[in-house]
């Protein structure tokens, strides 16, 4: 059973709006001051009319609401995985560490979901700290039973491998060959209200100055460095997997500095698989425009939202598509050049 989060604040002030819409005035003007505040209808309406993963506005008839979640597909991140599939469709992703110094990466459909995605690997604990903030249903291969207890006890809705959508690529070797039809996968759960905001959305022209940064390297340990440059107004990916054209079209890179622990077992090849602790605080770094902004990250537990800072106050992301790196604070690494 999904649970039902009542700080889901974007959902909560966009239904409210509705309901000031419908009944703001009246004739005889009773009722008292509730029905009538401005600010909260023009609150409302501006949730309503973006993405919750994105920030952007919604244009056409389109809608911020969806008939489905948010889903998150977790997909392969190593040369095995090439070429990747549906990235391009993606408003959102997080790469995390994974055993053996790899990493994994998961990508965050909303306002768009693909016909194909993949390849589609396993769940790691560290996602309920990663897809809980939207209650996010998740498409995975599968994973270890003492994963899949924690997400089950998370109230973490999730489908595998025989589910409808999913399906083995030809001419790819297993595990790599698992891809998933999306938007077949995405008729099995019902979404009924827009998500939480993933980050605190903002204007690129009230962003702090920063620093110039037109190329960045997160390193995630010694088994893996991503590496980005910034081309034409975004972000490119220099060794990535990602199939010609259909490459994440990130606007902003969001590095978050995290604790690794231990989940406490190992993977077939005997590698203890690690866990990422995205709860409590440390360092960010917010690469956008060619620039970076330093600041501070801070959550308060797995289901809360990520809050940025700087000395002068909140941070916030421009809106658009950000790539998130989870970089290990003890092992990893981030370097970046004018």
């Amino acid at each position: 059973m999904r649970r039902t989060r009542t700080r889901a604040l974007a959902s909560t002030i966009a239904a409210t709006a509705l309901v000031l819409s419908a009944c703001g005035s009246s004739d005889d003007g009773a009722g008292g001051d509730e029905g009538n505040d401005p600010q909260a209808t023009s609150a409302g309406s501006q949730l309503a009319s973006t993405w919750p993963l994105t920030g952007l506005p919604v244009e056409g008839d389109d809608s911020a609401v969806q008939d489905h979640p948010v889903l998150v597909l977790k997909m392969d991140n190593t040369s095995s995985s090439a070429p990747q599939v549906g990235l391009g469709s993606a408003d959102l992703v997080v790469e995390e560490l994974v055993e053996g110094g790899m990493t994994r990466l998961a990508a965050f459909y909303y306002s768009q979901v693909p016909d194909d995605a993949g390849p589609v690997r396993s769940m790691r604990a560290s996602d309920i700290g990663i897809v809980s903030p939207v209650d996010a249903s998740m498409v995975t291969s599968g994973a270890a039973p003492i994963t899949i207890k924690r997400i089950n006890g998370a109230g973490i809705e999730f489908f595998g491998e025989g589910a409808k959508g999913f399906y083995r690529a030809g001419g790819r070797s297993a595990p790599y060959n698992l891809f998933a039809r999306m938007d077949e996968t995405a008729t099995l759960t019902r979404g009924g209200e827009r998500p939480a905001d993933y980050l605190t959305w903002g204007d690129a022209a009230d962003l702090p100055k920063g620093k110039p940064a037109t190329s960045l390297a997160a390193s995630f340990g010694g088994g893996h460095t991503t590496s980005w440059s910034f081309r034409d107004g975004r972000y490119a990916i220099d060794n990535g997997y990602a199939a010609a054209g259909d490459e994440f079209p990130a606007d902003s890179v969001l590095v978050l500095r995290v604790e690794v622990g231990d989940a406490g077992y190992r993977d077939p090849a005997g590698n203890p698989v690690p866990e990422t602790k995205l709860e409590g605080k440390g360092e960010a770094m917010l690469f956008h425009d060619g620039r970076v902004v330093r600041g501070t990250w801070s959550k308060d537990g797995l289901g809360a939202p990520i809050e940025l800072a700087t000395k002068q106050g909140e941070l916030k992301v421009p809106a658009g598509h950000t790539w998130i790196e989870l970089v290990p604070r003890e092992a990893g690494n981030v370097t970046f050049s004018r």
